[in-house]
This record gives C-alpha cells, structure tokens and sequence, in this order.
C-alpha cells in the first residue's frame, strides 16, 4: 500500500525521536512534548512498527511554524546556493586552486571533483604573462573596481566582473592582482604615465 503525507510526516518525526533517545537529547524530545512514558514507549518501537505507520491516514502531531527561524535558515540556504553557484562559474572560467582555495576554502580534492563533474579540461602550466597592454588595461579596470566599490581587495564575484569586462584569463587575472595587493603598485606593474606622474 503507498503512504500517505501523513504517514510520511509521523514516520519522519518518530524516527527523528528515536535518534533523539539513541543520541540522549533530552531537550529535543522536551520541546517535543515526550515525557517518560511516551519515551518507554518509543524504546519498545521496531522497524516494522514503522512500516505499520503507512497505513495510518492522521498523524499525532502538532506542527507549528517558528518565523524567526524559518527565515534566517532560508536565507542562509539562498547564500549558500549562491555561494555555489558562483564557485561553479569561476570553474567554468578557468579559476585557479590557489583563487579557489583563497575565495572559498576549496580543497585541491574538492576542485579537481568539481573540475571533473562540470567536465573541464586538466589545468596545465603556469598562466601566460601579460602583455604591456594588457596589463595596463587590466590595472585600470583593477582600480576602477576597488574605487566604485571603496575596498581594497576583491570579492570573488569581482574577479568574474573584471574577467569579462577585461576578457583576460582569470589565471593570468588573478596571478597578476595578487601580485599588486602583495607588493602594491611597484614601477614594474603600473602603466607608463603613472610612473611618470609620481616621478623617479
């Protein structure tokens, strides 16, 4: 016989129960309203008792919404998927361990799964040096970035803004980038006429 929705719920928060008792979590049983003779009845529950519950059509429960933590936990699943998916294109777009490891706290085990599942070439070599050109055009859009949104360093997304707008590898982007927040705005990675108007 198929189960019902409210099989389905009671199996769910009596198996949840169960593992409340196995684990000693008397506060969640508490909040849950069992007391001792409820909780003497659950000990003597088998998997087969929860195999009866599907053909149960009510379920003995009162279930009721808690707002203030209904709506912080979706909010943090939404950053989360977010978070993700921006993980997921940076991959796409060719991002580095190093850039991963850094922005996200990926493993080299998790990046190279993930490398895997969206079925992206191996990453081989060093990034390509930058021409002179680029280079100045990458610096620009580096400090327009940093000036619009008063920071000092970039969040991830912004590495993925400046690789579009720039259309430079996110390698060779991030490996030039950290070398500026390292060393700052050394004479040998800053154009020519900023040089020139902060002198010798």
């Amino acid at each position: 016989m198929p189960s019902n929705k409210e099989a389905d719920l009671t199996t769910a928060v009596l198996l949840y129960a169960m593992r409340c008792l196995a684990e000693g979590d008397q506060q969640a049983l508490r909040a849950m309203n069992f007391g001792p003779k409820e909780l003497d009845a659950l000990k003597t529950m088998s998997l087969a008792d929860l195999y009866r519950v599907d053909t149960l059509r009510v379920h003995c429960l009162q279930i009721s919404l808690n707002r203030d933590v209904f709506w912080p936990m979706l909010e943090h699943l939404q950053h989360q998927r977010e978070s993700e998916d921006l993980q997921r294109e940076l991959l796409v777009a060719d991002a580095p361990l190093e850039m991963m490891q850094q922005l996200f706290g990926l493993s080299s085990r998790e990046y190279t799964r993930w490398r895997r599942l969206l079925t992206l070439a191996p990453a081989v070599g060093r990034p390509p040096e930058l021409d002179e050109a680029d280079t100045h055009r990458l610096w620009y859009a580096w400090q327009e970035c940093l000036t619009s949104e008063d920071k000092n360093t970039l969040a991830a997304a912004d590495y993925l803004g400046l690789q579009r707008h720039t259309g430079i590898g996110l390698r060779s982007l991030w490996a030039l980038v950290q070398r500026w927040e390292t060393y700052g705005e050394s004479v040998g990675c800053i154009p020519a006429e900023r040089v020139a108007e902060n002198g010798p």
